[in-house]
């Protein structure tokens, strides 16, 4: 009988769930002004990384340690979970439940082999090259701008996580689909972030 409650009032939802209340307008405001504020944060973080990058303290430089090919795969399947995410949106406004919790599975899966390869970068870096948050200049800014990055990727993937739990108990409504949209602005920022960061920290650190 609960489920059948909540598939019907799956069906009465508008188009666009997540604006279909005040309350979930303002949700998705307050959180552009948010994402705003990260930019700003990861801005400074470039900032203080391109200042920093050739002083090593003769330790290793980025041309020395990074592997294009593994950060490029990183990269790769960091833009196929933004994908995954658009396709989850698509669903909720289908109101297509099942398919919803399926592309965020999918997208928190993506995510997770993001942070296997970055963790396995790190432990490269730190186990078989010396080069660790202490050795430099540039390893600070590195692992500080990085490792934060990285530690988005975790809040997202707990964050998803946690929707999917409520989309088993409560279902999608006009007040968890304004947690759904959130979170994929969220993710596709993260992935937006992680475009500079290949761009400016690894691309840059081989071609010079």
């Amino acid at each position: 009988m609960a489920s059948a409650h909540v598939e019907q009032v799956e069906d009465q939802l508008p188009h666009h769930p997540e604006k279909a209340t005040l309350e979930g307008r303002n949700k998705i405001l307050g959180f552009w002004l948010f994402l705003g504020g990260e930019a700003v944060l990861f801005g400074t973080l470039f900032a203080t990384f391109l200042t920093l990058r050739n002083q090593t303290n003769e330790g290793p430089s980025g041309f020395e340690l990074f592997s294009l090919p593994l950060t490029g795969l990183a990269t790769l399947i960091l833009l196929l979970s933004s994908l995954t995410s658009v396709f989850a949106i698509q669903a909720m406004h289908r109101h297509n439940v099942t398919s919803l919790k399926k592309w965020l599975m999918l997208t928190v899966l993506l995510g997770l082999g993001f942070l296997i390869i970055e963790i396995y970068e790190f432990y490269e870096y730190m186990m078989h090259n010396d080069f660790s948050m202490t050795t430099s200049a540039f390893s600070s800014a590195f692992y500080t701008l990085v490792g934060f990055h990285g530690a988005h990727v975790i809040f997202g993937i707990c964050w998803i996580g946690f929707l999917i739990r409520q989309l088993y108990t409560k279902g999608l409504t006009v007040v968890t689909a304004p947690k759904v949209y959130v979170s994929a602005m969220y993710w596709h920022f993260v992935d937006v972030v992680w475009v500079f960061v290949f761009t400016v920290v690894y691309l840059l650190g081989k071609v010079g």
